[in-house]
């Protein structure tokens, strides 16, 4: 007997990488063994040159494949050059160092993963040729006129909690057929892992009813919201009293201080300017704020939050095409390395 292996990675393609797989037939005595590394040709996923175009998939994450049943399974690989070292499109590698040198302050993440339906190169809910009624009522809305993809979205729920995936809930978004589904709460490597997989099982699920998901930041020009990837964080200081509020408010300062906004913000997925405009439940990419309850802002504190004092912030900055092993690994490096010269941790 044997069972099929769907390997994953994340390609070169800038200045946003896509999602690749194809399936490995394993024998029946690999269950509960060591994956095998494997190769593929990085000449056509823009990670290698034709005259050395050999690159490595080695296995970090595996779950069961929804999609085929039984025994089967979804494999992500991180991608390594021959010599087993880290390859340059490699962003993994950079958040395990971070998260383990970070490891004791025992950072979390939930991240908000909004995506748009596309069909006949429009959005899914727009007709051809022009537009629905403004946004307003498609918001977790209800209702065949304001609402179009559901039975894909609950295809793709159904398919990642089979997979096991740490999916915490799903609702309709501002524009018609825009979505979000969230990842979380999970440690900085567990929700990048798993965001990864959940991408792959929307496009895969999406594709059974031929109709294409896309992150794209602003897929409708004009007064239509973009999709972002809303990216909520603590540490274990943030979330205990009765000091969680002070440690909130020295990561939300450490996040505005010096260059580091913008070096945020070029991380942040490309395309961010058009997005983050100050319109839109967004504020402008070049400026940093914070505020209680203000999702005009850079990053948002939960009114909860401020009555409880302690729990967690709100970066509203990531764009929905982000690469969450970099805003994770950015997150914990800037306010991780803030709480600990502050000693609150």
């Amino acid at each position: 007997m044997s069972f099929k292996a769907e390997y994953i990675w994340i390609d070169g393609t800038a200045p946003t990488a896509k999602l690749r797989s194809k399936t490995k037939i394993l024998a029946d005595d690999a269950k509960g063994a060591e994956l095998p590394i494997w190769g593929f040709d990085g000449s056509s996923t823009n990670q290698a040159e034709g005259h050395a175009s050999d690159c490595v998939l080695k296995p970090v994450f595996t779950c069961p494949d929804p999609i085929r049943g039984g025994d089967d399974i979804l494999v992500l690989c991180e991608v390594l050059n021959i010599d087993l070292t880290p390859h340059p499109t490699n962003t993994r590698a950079a958040l395990a160092e971070v998260a383990g040198t970070f490891a004791a302050q025992e950072p979390i993440f939930g991240i908000e993963q909004e995506y748009t339906f596309f069909k006949d190169g429009h959005p899914l809910g727009f007709p051809k040729g022009g537009f629905p009624a403004p946004q307003g009522g498609y918001y977790c809305g209800v209702g065949a006129d304001e609402i179009f993809g559901r039975d894909i979205v609950e295809a793709h729920l159904d398919n990642c909690l089979e997979a096991g995936l740490g999916i915490s809930g799903i609702n309709a978004e501002v524009m018609p057929g825009q979505w979000e589904f969230q990842v979380g709460p999970l440690a900085p490597l567990e929700v990048s892992d798993q965001l990864w997989v959940a991408r792959w099982l929307l496009y895969r699920t999406a594709e059974d009813f031929g109709v294409a998901a896309t992150l794209d930041p602003k897929p409708v020009k004009g007064d239509w919201n973009g999709a972002g990837a809303h990216t909520n964080f603590s540490t274990k200081a943030m979330r205990e009293g009765p000091d969680g509020y002070a440690a909130i408010i020295t990561a939300c300062e450490s996040l505005g201080e010096g260059s580091k906004p913008l070096d945020h913000v070029k991380n942040y997925g490309a395309g961010i300017d058009d997005r983050l405009t100050g319109l839109h439940e967004t504020a402008p990419w070049d400026q940093y704020s914070y505020g209680v309850s203000d999702r005009g802002a850079s990053v948002r504190i939960p009114w909860q939050v401020e009555k409880d004092g302690k729990g967690y912030i709100e970066d509203r900055r990531p764009n929905a095409n982000v690469d969450p092993y970099v805003v994770t690994r950015l997150l914990v490096d800037t306010c991780c390395s803030a709480l600990e010269k502050a000693g609150q941790v």
